[in-house]
């Protein structure tokens, strides 16, 4: 498994956000890495989506999120950046 490609790219590498959770090849710093940049491109392709630039992530943001709160990593709502995107 390329931990270099899978950060670039998480899809072309896993299955699913659940696959990252779950990998027994990586440790919980690089899985959380990866799924945050999978966060990141499914938070993309929402913004797309409303901007009518594309279809929407459907389920994959729900997916992500669900992944870091397995590894106890996930969102504090108290926290939450105000953009989409989860920047701040």
């Amino acid at each position: 498994m390329d931990f270099e490609q899978a950060k670039l790219n998480p899809s072309s590498v896993f299955d699913s956000p659940a696959a990252v959770a779950t990998t027994q090849t990586l440790t919980t710093a690089e899985k959380i890495e990866v799924l945050r940049q999978w966060e990141y491109d499914a938070r993309e392709l929402q913004v797309a989506a409303e901007e009518n630039m594309g279809e929407g992530p459907g389920e994959l943001l729900d997916e992500v999120l669900a992944a870091l709160n397995r590894l106890g990593a996930g969102v504090s709502t108290d926290q939450a950046a105000p953009t989409k995107q989860g920047g701040v």
